[in-house]
């Protein structure tokens, strides 16, 4: 009898193949080579011969497996129940690969399955004659990979199909486990307004986190011209005219254009709308989880919905959702204008896209368009439709903060508050695999929308950090270089109590209000000499606290002046905001249970104190238009809704005053509107983390692995004595992360466990136990349970053996028989895979191999063999 083992050398391979199949009536392999050339065709690359190469040598070693009349009694250390395992494990992982990239159809998907199905079976089959324990680690790699292929085809091609539970006995252990997924930050957005977004590929699964529009290039395009004053426009198309009549005959005229911005430089036509360039590069079909941080974040998304192939699941909170809704269906109707206006398009492809248009534009205008470099030309895209809107929102699921939400049995998804706006969120993916936190733009400090839930947050294996929204701000980066984190202790990590210490001892809520107060009365001056105030409606809840506090100084100083909200979604979205306290912050919700409304707009409108108009030419407004006024409108790009139309009527008013939030260029936004005479007051509010605070947060929050962007690097210092490590990434590049995992968390049936003998091995210095139950993926959680077959019970079960046989003991053993054997030790070099050799002389003659991979036993006597097999079994570890 020959003892044998084969090497599985094609594991170490990073291929993409098909899984083998199992037929359960011969017990054979069939070739794989005939699936193969299948679905490749006759013409194989490089890479298929190498895949093929591997599939001929696993049907070697599983054919060789089967193949034995007479399995011995029990296998020996680390023989084909590794191979067997490790291989399977490894073809099904290709052959999910290999069935997503070639996008196979769903009837061979669904044989395929099947298949699989049948060779979980026989394996189960297989291993119960052997008597075989598989390593944790390895039965993990099993169900993980049928899970993800039922997950795969599911998603793809069909409702979730049954998932694959497998029949084992397992031997638990806790070594570390090597995990790791791909990120792509696909653009670092540009504040409040637009969110980053960034790609994730974890467990398999493409994410996508948010969907923003980058609604600052809108200030590229002129707004409609002011009523009966076409006047602009008419220039503006007979400079274009004459402009492209010079460039052509080399006129010194074109590259005095270039040099000088004006409001004749702004574009006339119908805007197109700047989406994420990067995010076109991928294909949508492959995207199959979309999850939205804010309602900045969804505004973007009836691009991607209608796009053809887009199938993924849309995760959004519900308050997100609602507020998101209405910004878009806000968006179209104040855009239906220019449509009004310019009319139909004459093409698909607008003129200002050309390369030789671009070039006659000034700098500013021709970086706002193409960028930089020139590469941001493919992001823009004409705005979708109501319609397009309405089949998004019917695509999109919502949730609440906390709420599990398991995709596929893959990862469990969770949104944890922000408190940077209503609704918005942070998100945690939880996977056997480790775990994943996405911190968004989040304040510590807010008057309305629920607190920054950072708590939930602490431990996790993998942070990405992608909050953008202060590190361009000047007295931030200064109040983060004056600050300084003490160095007595930086390796601890920092207690929840220190971190909502740290959050208590912070002024920017002093700081916020007092701003709102001097804005407000800043107003009130205006108004009272005569002068109208226009606020552009910009961050609602500091849209919402400018309302609340202008009223008040307003009634505190007796002044009568008619406050207007003009919008084609300020009736519904002040309704909305008095139905959802459980969205917002703990002082608002304590007024709900003191019987007060959560807001005071609620008050000012029973009193009518202000007056919400759909929109700026509703006969509502006409017949109650008053002025001196206060006003909030949209849109606070000023190129589009009704706060052009005002700033037509006063931007030559020296009286009357703007109040400009957070608009990068001003000047730019105010440029169609030139000459001003009347005040611009420009306000910048916190929208994130503050420098100050990123290092405190992160230390507290202890997660193993941090993802910071590379402009963070050399604005805070994290010290090699931290207990995580930290990775910087850049905008469009793919960063692999690797993190440690310890072990595989198991949760075993009670009725199970309670069937545990532990056996201690003080060498290997574990504890061992042997069950049969049946191991399933639920929630992205391993369950075992009880098994029903009581065909083999406990006490039936063979032995397991594993380790190299110790040749003293052996020999020993043998001398013990009465055989006498000789020791010869192997060779010493790398390539020699003999340990040693004990060649038996009397009474019997045989040769014992004993290997790295392999112990075999040649001898023409198989009762011989026996003895020695039985030698064996005795000096070595079994449970």
């Amino acid at each position: 009898m020959v003892l044998k083992r084969c090497s599985p050398s094609f594991l170490s391979c990073s291929l993409v193949p098909l899984s083998f199949l199992l037929s359960p009536a011969t017990a054979t392999v069939p070739s794989l080579l005939v699936i193969l050339k299948v679905i490749f065709g006759s013409d194989h690359n490089s890479a298929l011969k190498e895949i093929i190469q591997n599939v001929t040598d696993f049907e070697m070693v599983v054919e060789d497996l089967l193949c034995q009349d007479t399995p011995p009694r029990t296998e020996l250390v680390e023989g084909y129940d590794a191979i067997a395992v490790a291989a399977w494990s490894s073809m099904v992982e290709i052959a999910i690969l290999v069935c997503k990239h070639f996008n196979i159809g769903f009837e061979l998907l669904s044989k395929f399955h099947m298949c699989l199905e049948s060779c979980s079976s026989h394996l189960v089959t297989l291993f119960d004659a052997n008597s075989v324990a598989i390593p944790c680690g390895q039965l993990k790699v099993i169900v993980l990979l049928l899970y993800s292929l039922s997950s795969s085809i599911a998603t793809s091609h069909s409702p979730l199909l049954p998932s694959v539970g497998i029949y084992k006995r397992l031997s638990i252990s806790s070594p570390y486990e090597v995990c790791e997924f791909l990120t792509t930050c696909l653009s670092k957005g540009k504040g409040f307004h637009f969110p980053p977004c960034h790609m994730l590929n974890f467990c398999g699964i493409r994410i996508l986190l948010d969907c923003p529009l980058d609604l600052s290039a809108l200030m590229a395009f002129s707004p409609v011209p002011a009523a009966l004053d076409f006047s602009p426009f008419e220039e503006s198309c007979k400079t274009e005219a004459d402009d492209f009549h010079d460039s052509r005959v080399g006129s010194g005229k074109r590259q005095k254009i270039e040099n000088h911005l004006d409001a004749k430089s702004l574009l006339f036509v119908e805007p197109w709308y700047k989406t994420i360039n990067n995010l076109h590069l991928w294909n949508a079909s492959f995207i199959d989880v979309v999850l939205i941080s804010s309602p900045m974040g969804i505004l973007g998304l009836p691009f991607l919905t209608r796009m053809k192939g887009f199938s993924a699941k849309i995760y959004v909170t519900e308050a997100s959702a609602r507020l998101g809704q209405l910004m878009m269906e806000d968006l179209v109707s104040m855009h239906a204008e220019f449509m009004q206006f310019y009319g139909p398009e004459e093409t698909n492809f607008p003129t200002w896209l050309r390369q030789e248009e671009l070039e006659i534009l000034p700098s500013e205008l021709r970086e706002i368009i193409s960028g930089k470099d020139g590469a941001e030309l493919g992001g823009w895209m004409p705005l979708y439709s109501a319609a397009d809107v309405k089949d998004c929102m019917l695509k999109i699921h919502t949730l609440n903060y906390a709420e599990e939400v398991c995709y596929n049995g893959t990862f469990v998804i969770k949104a944890f508050s922000s408190g940077i706006e209503i609704g918005s969120c942070n998100w945690v993916l939880n996977s056997p695999k480790g775990d994943i936190a996405y911190l968004s733009s989040s304040s510590f400090i807010s008057t309305h929308a629920m607190t920054f839930d950072y708590h939930s947050l602490q431990g996790i294996c993998t942070l990405i950090y992608s909050d953008f929204s202060s590190l361009s701000d000047a007295l931030d980066v200064e109040a983060a270089n004056n600050y300084s984190v003490p160095t007595d202790d930086n390796s601890s990590p920092m207690s929840s109590q220190d971190l909502a210490a740290f959050n208590l001892n912070s002024d920017e809520n002093l700081e916020e209000k007092e701003k709102l107060i001097f804005i407000s009365s800043c107003a009130l001056e205006c108004v009272k000499e005569g002068g109208s105030v226009l606020i552009p409606i910009n961050r609602l809840g500091t849209s919402l606290q400018l309302l609340e506090e202008m009223t008040t100084l307003l009634e505190a100083s007796a002044t009568k002046v008619p406050v207007y909200i003009i919008s084609s979604v300020a009736e519904e979205l002040l309704t909305l905001l008095n139905t959802i306290p459980e969205w917002l912050c703990k002082q608002r919700q304590e007024r709900l249970f003191a019987g007060e409304p959560l807001f005071e707009h609620v008050k000012l409108l029973k009193e009518r104190q202000i007056h919400v108009v759909p929109a700026i030419h509703s006969h509502q407004l006409l017949m109650n238009w008053q002025e001196p006024c206060i006003v909030f409108c949209p849109h606070w790009s000023l190129r589009l809704g009704p706060v052009v139309h005002l700033l037509y009527r006063w931007c030559g008013d020296p009286k009357s005053l703007l109040i400009l939030e957070d608009v990068l260029n001003p000047e730019l936004a105010l440029l169609p509107f030139q000459p001003v005479s009347m005040k611009v007051l420009q306000c910048l509010f916190p929208s994130g983390i503050g420098l100050q605070k990123v290092h405190p947060l992160l230390k507290g929050l202890q997660p193993k692995t941090i993802l910071c962007p590379e402009e963070l690097r050399s604005r805070t210092c994290f010290s090699s004595e931290m207990s995580f490590s930290v990775l910087y990434y850049t905008e469009a590049e793919t960063l692999k992360v690797s993190y440690r995992k310890k072990g595989l968390e198991l949760k075993i049936a009670t009725d199970l466990a309670s069937q545990f003998y532990w056996k201690t091995f003080k060498k290997e210095e574990i504890n061992i136990a042997r069950l049969k139950g049946e191991l399933l993926v639920e929630n992205a959680k391993h369950l075992l349970l009880q098994d029903n077959d009581k065909k083999n019970s406990s006490r039936n079960r063979l032995l397991v053996h594993w380790g190299l046989p110790d040749s003293e003991k052996l020999v020993g053993a043998l001398a013990n028989l009465g055989i006498s054997a000789l020791l010869e030790h192997g060779k010493s070099d790398a390539k020699s895979q003999t340990v040693c050799t004990v060649q038996l002389r009397e009474p019997y003659k045989a040769l014992i191999e004993i290997g790295t991979t392999s112990t075999s036993i040649t001898t023409d006597d198989e009762n011989v063999a026996s003895l020695i097999y039985k030698t064996l079994d005795n000096i070595l570890d079994a449970v």
